[in-house]
């Protein structure tokens, strides 16, 4: 502006001004971004629970594999017993009369311990496919939530073409696999 108050406007500032008043009243683009912003919130909520449920399927196949591993240790040591409790029913047969009473002691003895062990085998076997069986729950949930996660990434990346494009159909592509990924997180959320 000059000291006469007379404007001298350059080529482009006509189009600037009007595509600053065409942009604000241009709802496509504002219902867009916010959908977006909208979008990778949920993107990082799901995100975080899919790598804790990752996480709790990894804790749950520990806790099932130290389970295993106690009734290997059991029917080990059930087998141990068993071969104590065969040497001691061979040695009814090779040792004199006076020594059978002890023997017969402790073959009821081991038979007695046997069991126990195996009880105590068959319980930490139980407890391990439990574990198991709750890491695979887990793992479940983890691919709902990284498939609703992947779904919302991909809304975002056809909301960006739509901004880029200004193709309107595209707008319902956005909001359809936004729906999608929504929908697939409450399906985990419902732990189906």
């Amino acid at each position: 502006m000059s000291e006469d108050n007379f404007d001298v406007h350059g080529p482009h500032d006509h189009e600037v001004e009007h595509a600053i008043q065409h942009d604000a009243r241009d709802s496509f683009t504002g219902r867009l971004a916010l959908t977006t912003a909208l979008l990778a919130t949920l993107g990082a909520l799901f995100s975080y629970e899919g790598g804790a449920t990752q996480a709790n399927a990894g804790m749950d196949k520990n806790n099932a594999a130290i389970k295993k591993t106690e009734a290997s240790n059991q029917w080990n040591y059930y087998q141990a017993k068993s071969s104590r409790q065969y040497l001691a029913e061979l040695g009814i047969e090779l040792a004199p009369a006076s020594k059978r009473d002890y023997y017969t002691q402790a073959i009821e003895r081991y038979k007695a311990e046997k069991a126990e062990i195996k009880k105590t085998a068959e319980t930490f076997e139980a407890e391990s496919k439990e574990w198991d069986r709750q890491s695979d729950d887990q793992m479940h949930l983890h691919h709902r939530w990284a498939q609703a996660t992947t779904a919302l990434q991909i809304a975002i990346a056809l909301a960006a073409i739509a901004l880029l494009t200004r193709r309107r159909w595209l707008q319902w592509g956005v909001y359809g696999l936004s729906a999608f990924g929504i929908a697939i997180s409450a399906m985990a959320l419902a732990n189906i």
